[in-house]
């Protein structure tokens, strides 16, 4: 058996502003302040001799791998990506950059998300990308509309409860 393994599907390269600064920040920080530092103690840990008993040299290089791929993952990324400026038109229906609630009708839990990019989810604040299931079935839904996503968990009901935007 192989450890090839197919690439995955792309992701939408869509991001909201706060996400795309927070992208940017990080890379500079990771190019102009985190590698430098690691390179220095990289190169103070060749310098005490033996390289393949020497710990320090071995973690350092693991370290420089890391922030390098992470630097070329976001050099690519970051001009790829297309920022959603402001709320839509329609601001009664699910969209992009949408703080949504909604109601499991099964059961009668009550959820709050937030559709963001790929990028920029995070599970802790209620923020899921785009490309969920649960996001690709909430768009377009206005508030009282009810729909179905299909959730690993399997097939569930909503109701929209409540749509907002930040401005």
């Amino acid at each position: 058996m192989s450890r090839w393994r197919p690439p995955p599907p792309r992701s939408t390269a869509i991001i909201t502003r706060a996400g795309f600064e927070k992208l940017k920040a990080e890379l500079d920080h990771l190019w102009r302040t985190l590698r430098p530092e690691v390179v220095r103690a990289l190169a103070a840990a060749a310098a005490e001799g033996d390289r393949s008993e020497n710990a320090e040299y071995t973690y350092r290089k693991k370290q420089l791998g890391e922030i390098d791929r992470r630097v070329r993952y976001l050099s690519k990324r970051i001009p790829s990506l297309k920022v959603a400026e402001g709320a839509p038109a329609d601001r009664g229906a699910i969209f992009f950059g949408a703080t949504f609630e909604i109601e499991n009708v099964d059961n009668g839990t009550i959820h709050v998300y937030r559709i963001v990019g790929p990028d920029e989810t995070d599970a802790k604040k209620g923020w899921i990308s785009v490309d969920s299931p649960l996001a690709r079935a909430a768009l377009k839904k206005r508030i009282e509309e009810e729909f179905e996503a299909d959730l690993p968990g399997g097939r569930a009901r909503f109701l929209v409860i409540a749509v907002r935007y930040e401005t």
